[in-house]
């Protein structure tokens, strides 16, 4: 067993193969102890790394079932025959195991013997070695807490001071083009750290390239005083000095800085956040096919000048790998429309697509969460919804391994801060990210040596172009100076231009000078033309009193809609009008600049536009929500019913809930899917907009209608979500509102390895079912309960050794009393379903038996349950077939038929392939495996 720290916090067999760890907490627990080796840690300091703020009163209880779980898996995979071991020592846990099996302290051990050996050939192939260790920044996946920060930056401390000492081998040797390779690679994730670019300088200016070198020395100084109000320092001005001198040849390289002195000094230069770092070297072999995505909104209508910016961009974008540029100014200065039309123009340098993601970071919606948006990434480049990655590690992960090779564009639109960036960056080199901010995001040009592009208002000839160019240049010729007046009037802000323009093309005919002056009252130019405040709403409104009468109504109805994009069967229900009737609306409105039409029948809702909309109805419309909602719920049933085939709903709609006039239909599961991770974002307003106006009944709905999704991707975050249902199930006074609740957050609190918390949660379930009559909701109550058991007493037989230092026969008995509970409870739950007449739950009841009983000893009645499963599994979801296949196959082998598990299994793995279900896939091939069946990868 090996353990890595140096990249992704991880532990894996001598093969390679990674051991399941589970949720971020638990890499952090492991990653703590195996950076504080046979060292007592206490229980204090491991809670303040696991929780970034004020850890929950059960703290104690889930960090003792981190440990559990790890002492658990430890077990499994033969650690104690390696001498590692997880103890408790007092009121602490000490992890004791050999140093060189942490890759870490491999690292350490090959740095000092590089800095004892005279012969740099020597030293150079020794920190070879050292730096391949690395797999991305150090400790990722772990969480945000200070101490495992601090830790980070310390390691990549010492990284860089490897990858400083490499660089000055090369220059022992003569090699001083290997040393410049070495050093740029650096440099351009740390433009401000100054040894290393004196020592990139004097190697390009040995190599040759004085240029270059001068270049280096002249780019990092206008980024010193742009960014930190400093002048180079000696190490760096002493390197310029020699090249001048035309003296590079005889000048050193400067030493690597003590790295205690950089971890702890205050000017220590930031480093890259974690997954932003360090790129792995690209497989060999070609690139796997991957779909030309595009997400990119279609280009401006109406957009003029910005030659300089543009040729900016051009310049910004060109020569460094994997460039990075921002595009900053103040609202409504014209970032969105730039970079588009910039994207637009360059189609053709992107062959392999081009993304866009609206990051709300300065927006009354809340802001994009970027596991959301990483998902989008993947759906659009072709990862389909049942093979999505289940983590935001694993996302971000998949998302730069897709985007290693590729020549894309990534458009980061309307970001706040340079973290909400990082870890949307792609991965390959010939990759362009344009980035659009209020913000300068300084931290992302220390740290991405991202390059800003700065916007500024426009100045007068590009304002009356853009005029002319929404309204037509007939009617701006005709009256020159009203133009100009009617320009300055709007400071050259292209947004409040753009708003005063709709106003004249879609209000009653009138002349320019006339509009001007409206707008030269003082009293009312800043409410129409201010863009950060309600001035903006003011602008708007007039805009939107000009509208034909079917987008006016449409718009007035917007306001209580909660993601950012629209359809238009969501904007029928909104506007309560036939779809046809929508999507004329919504064309008028895309006209006017309202909405930006995204995709057909498509649209994207501006920020300024939402905050306006929703302004026009004070308070709370409560129709149009119940409308909203309502739309929702039946969409939910009809996405539901097309993930899961043959499944029966979980919850019928609400008493008085509103008919749909247009309903999104799904062709199949990956289609639903796709649409379930989409609207995620949505979702959740929704359910957060239903709960704040009291409607509780469509809230508890809402959340439980997302259970394919939930399921599918199980740790994915649904906690916080599931309990704002159950609360709502509470306040709405629905016992099987609840009981469902229950059932399935206790469910997700046992994947996520809190079976303490799940059967607080999963006692209630089935009581609660049969106080509603809900057979079914019974039954499915019961087996979650029956597996958190089983799991719970796992974790208790772990805890009593924490505890005791051994089993004892007490202990013993009330395991087996909790296995015989849960072989009880799985057989009324099949009873209870099969009552019911619910295919999907019986289906259930049957595949988790036959887990039970294939643990248990009893391979004969296992495989008699999933063969009467898979009787019924035709009508259902591929995967539930898969799993049953699987478990037949197993319980098959276990009985002496291996003949007919060989068969099971393979047609298992077959259909799991087919239908790009991974898990199920490797279940099946490990279950050949240990028949002996060897298969192709």
């Amino acid at each position: 067993m090996q353990f890595r720290v140096l990249g992704t916090v991880a532990a894996v067999t001598d093969h390679g193969d990674p051991l399941p760890l589970g949720p971020a907490k638990r890499h952090s627990l492991l990653a703590v102890l195996l950076l504080h080796p046979d060292t007592a840690v206490t229980v204090d300091r491991l809670t303040g790394a696991l929780w970034e703020e004020e850890p929950p009163r059960h703290s104690r209880t889930v960090l003792q079932g981190h440990v559990s779980r790890l002492r658990a898996l430890f077990t499994e995979y033969g650690a104690a025959a390696q001498g590692i071991e997880l103890v408790t020592q007092g009121p602490a846990y000490v992890l004791r195991l050999p140093g060189a099996v942490v890759d870490a302290h491999r690292f350490e051990e090959l740095l000092g013997a590089a800095r004892s050996l005279r012969e740099p050939g020597e030293a150079v192939s020794v920190l070879r070695d050292a730096l391949a260790l690395w797999r991305g920044p150090a400790l990722a996946g772990t969480v945000r807490s200070p101490l495992l920060e601090n830790a980070a930056h310390a390691l990549e401390e010492l990284r860089l001071a490897a990858v400083e000492e490499l660089a000055a081998a090369h220059e022992r040797l003569g090699e001083h083009g290997a040393a410049a390779a070495v050093l740029r690679a650096e440099v351009a994730a740390n433009p401000l750290r100054e040894p290393l670019i004196a020592g990139l300088m004097l190697a390009l200016g040995r190599a040759g390239r004085q240029s270059d070198a001068l270049d280096w020395f002249h780019r990092t100084r206008r980024l010193l005083a742009d960014q930190l109000g400093v002048g180079p320092g000696a190490v760096l001005t002493d390197a310029y000095t020699a090249l001048l001198r035309a003296d590079a040849a005889e000048a050193s390289v400067p030493s690597a800085p003590v790295v205690a002195g950089a971890v702890a000094g205050a000017g220590a230069p930031p480093v890259a956040a974690p997954g932003a770092a360090v790129t792995p070297d690209p497989p060999a072999g070609p690139a796997p096919a991957l779909a030309a995505a595009q997400l990119l909104p279609r280009r401006p209508r109406g957009f003029t000048g910005r030659e300089r910016e543009l040729a900016a961009l051009d310049r910004a974008t060109a020569g460094a790998p994997g460039p990075i540029a921002m595009i900053t100014g103040s609202a409504g200065v014209g970032k969105t429309a730039l970079s588009l039309h910039w994207a637009h123009l360059r189609h053709a340098d992107f062959p392999d697509g081009r993304l866009f993601v609206d990051l709300r970071g300065y927006s009354p919606a809340p802001a994009r969460d970027t596991a959301a948006v990483l998902r989008e990434f993947l759906l659009a480049l072709g990862v389909p919804a049942e093979g999505m990655p289940g983590t935001p590690e694993s996302l971000g992960a998949r998302y730069r391994e897709l985007t290693g090779h590729r020549r894309m564009l990534v458009v980061l639109d309307n970001a706040r801060d340079s973290a909400q960036v990082r870890p949307l960056l792609p991965g390959g080199e010939d990759c362009v990210t344009l980035i659009t901010s209020r913000d300068r995001l300084g931290g992302l040009v220390a740290s991405d040596a991202a390059r800003p592009v700065p916007l500024a208002a426009l100045p007068a000839a590009q304002s009356t172009a853009l005029l002319a160019a929404v309204l037509g240049p007939d009617l701006v010729a005709a009256e020159p100076e009203a133009a100009v007046r009617l320009a300055e009037l709007c400071d050259g802000l292209p947004l409040a231009l753009r708003v005063a323009a709709a106003r004249l093309a879609t209000g009653p005919h009138r002349g320019l000078a006339a509009f001007a002056g409206e707008l030269s009252d003082e009293h009312t130019r800043l409410d129409l033309l201010r863009v950060e405040d309600t001035g903006v709403a003011a602008a708007l409104g007039l805009t939107v009193r000009q509208l034909p009468e079917p987008a006016r109504r449409m718009f007035h109805r917007l306001g209580p809609h909660t993601g950012a994009t629209l359809d238009t069967c969501t904007a029928a229900a909104l506007a309560d009008c036939a779809p046809a009737q929508a999507a004329a609306a919504l064309d008028q409105l895309a006209a006017a600049q309202l909405v930006v039409e995204a995709g057909p029948h498509a649209y994207v809702l501006h920020d300024l536009v939402r905050l306006y909309a929703r302004s026009l109805t004070p308070g709370c419309d409560r129709d149009g929500l119940l409308r909203l909602l309502d739309h929702r719920l039946h969409t939910l049933l009809a996405a539901s019913a097309a993930a899961e085939p043959g499944g029966e709903p979980c919850c019928a709609l609400p008493p008085g809930a509103r008919p749909a006039a247009g309903i999104r239909t799904f062709d199949d599961r990956a289609g639903a899917l796709a649409w379930y991770s989409a609207e995620r974002d949505a979702l959740r307003g929704a359910v957060e907009a239903a709960a704040a106006a009291g409607l509780h009944d469509r809230a508890w709905r809402l959340v439980l209608l997302q259970w394919p999704l939930i399921v599918w991707q199980v740790r994915d975050g649904w906690v916080p979500l599931l309990e704002r249902g159950l609360a709502s199930a509470e306040l709405d006074g629905d016992p099987g509102g609840q009981s469902r609740a229950r059932a399935l957050l206790g469910w997700v609190l046992s994947e996520e390895g809190r079976p303490g918390e799940a059967l607080v949660q999963l006692e209630r379930a089935p009581e609660l079912a049969a106080l509603a009559g809900d057979t079914a909701g019974e039954a499915i109550a019961r087996i979650n309960l029956a597996v958190a058991l089983t799991r719970s007493g796992a974790a208790e037989r772990d805890g009593s050794r924490e505890r005791d230092g051994a089993h004892d026969r007490d202990g013993a008995a009330e395991q087996g009393g909790a296995r015989e509970r849960a072989r009880d409870l799985l057989v009324r739950a099949l009873a209870l379903a099969e009552r019911a007449g619910h295919t999907e739950t019986v289906t259930l009841a049957h595949q988790h038996l036959a887990h039970h009983l294939l643990a248990d000893g009893s391979p004969a009645e296992a495989a008699a349950h999933a063969a009467r499963g898979l009787a019924l599994a035709p009508r259902l979801a591929a995967p539930r077939r898969v799993a049953l296949r699987t478990l037949y196959g197993r319980a098959l082998a276990a009985t002496g038929r291996t003949g007919e598990a060989v068969r099971q299994l393979g047609d298992a793995l077959r259909e799991a392939r087919a239908h790009a279900y991974e898990e199920g896939e490797k279940a099946a091939r490990s279950a050949l495996a240990a028949l002996g069946v060897l298969t192709d990868r």
